[in-house]
């Protein structure tokens, strides 16, 4: 596995919700609900903004690496592992 993969997490996106919140861990993947609906790349930029807002890292920062037209998505942050990602943004 590369090292970029290892530092990726998986997500799963709830678009179209009253408000941005992560929910918790569900089957493996950090479920996040987003406001922005999944049209045009919309839920994708809200979910890098709103990782990038909770870990207060600069938006270009926060990668999607997979699932750029799934539910189902990975992401990195430069300079967080996936343990420091699972910690910082489950509640």
């Amino acid at each position: 596995m590369s090292s970029s993969a290892r530092q990726a997490i998986a997500i799963r996106v709830l678009p179209r919700s009253s408000r941005d919140q992560v929910l918790g861990e569900r089957e493996g993947a950090i479920a996040i609900k987003l406001k922005a609906p999944p049209v045009d790349g919309q839920a994708n930029a809200a979910l890098l903004g709103f990782v990038a807002r909770q870990l207060g890292v600069p938006p270009r920062d926060v990668q999607l690496v997979r699932g750029a037209s799934s539910r189902n998505k990975w992401i990195q942050v430069q300079g967080y592992s996936a343990d420091d990602l699972r910690a910082a943004l489950l509640p």
